[in-house]
């Protein structure tokens, strides 16, 4: 698939396979607390090199590919912050950027792409795209704009995970990785805290159990893996020996489950929802270069 070439820098690709990932171990008297980890996806050599570099200046932990990473093995990674260029992508560029944007809601995600069209941009910012470079640019800005990303998502998460949560008669600590009902732990474990933590902190919505595997565990859920189950099933136990009076959470039988405190009642089971369908993009957003195949 060809790539669109941001500049004089484009020579051959990074990799010669797409789905290779190369990893660059930065080592750095100056690497802050915690590292940040970027992962890039492009195939303007001349460009990555000296990211590369400054990334290392910077003591950061650098992986690059040359295709699409699949957002399983983003989350394996831990990063804070994904540099893509779409025209690598081809066809799959807006599926793509969508799907990471929606399954990692905390990954800050940067376009670093040649011309394009306002529409163009606008889709990716609503998509969740956090910031968009035009190339030709200069590394140190690419850099400083990573660092702007990350740190604004470093801040509203410390703000978000530090805050109680209170819901029904459950107080949710993060700062002591424990819950609450009228002072009472429910005693969990650090695993049980981080699966009720992610549902709170998506209340009202139906989280897949592939979802909240990778949000929970941090790699893809194996095929018929149950550990979602289970760890629902004791946590639910855990809920409603404490507060019997509510119910928490809620099945949706096929698809996973829903955090909505309500007083226990003879609610019925939940009907299976389908997944919502993207709404298909308007054609004048792909004027420039046609989901980024062309130069």
């Amino acid at each position: 698939m060809p790539a669109i070439c941001g500049g004089p820098s484009c020579e051959k690709p990074v990799n010669s396979r797409k789905s290779a990932i190369r990893v660059h171990r930065i080592r750095s008297e100056l690497a802050p607390d915690p590292t940040t980890r970027l992962a890039v996806i492009d195939t303007d050599s001349g460009f990555v090199t000296v990211l590369a570099k400054r990334a290392e200046a910077a003591g950061w932990l650098l992986r690059t590919s040359g295709g699409a990473v699949p957002p399983d093995q983003l989350v394996a990674m831990k990063l804070n912050a994904l540099l893509v260029d779409p025209a690598v992508l081809g066809d799959e560029a807006w599926r793509y950027l969508d799907r990471v944007c929606s399954l990692l809601p905390d990954l800050g995600v940067v376009v670093c792409t040649g011309r394009s069209t306002v529409a163009q941009r606008v889709r990716g910012l609503r998509l969740g795209v956090d910031d968009w470079i035009t190339k030709p640019s200069h590394p140190e800005e690419a850099i400083a704009r990573i660092e702007a990303v990350t740190r604004r998502h470093r801040r509203g998460r410390n703000e978000t995970e530090s805050a109680p949560v209170l819901a029904g008669e459950l107080e949710i600590r993060p700062d002591r990785f424990q819950a609450f009902v009228s002072g009472e732990s429910l005693d969990l474990t650090r695993r049980e805290f981080e699966l009720l933590h992610l549902l709170a902190g998506t209340q009202g919505q139906v989280l897949e159990r592939e979802t909240i595997y990778q949000r929970v565990w941090g790699y893809a859920m194996a095929h018929g893996d149950r550990s979602v189950d289970v760890f629902i099933r004791k946590l639910r136990q855990k809920l409603e020996k404490r507060s019997p009076e509510w119910e928490y959470i809620h099945t949706h039988f096929g698809v996973g489950y829903r955090f909505d405190p309500e007083p226990s009642g003879d609610a019925s089971p939940v009907a299976p929802t389908a997944p919502s369908t993207p709404v298909a993009s308007d054609q004048s957003s792909q004027v420039v270069h046609k989901s980024f195949t062309a130069a």
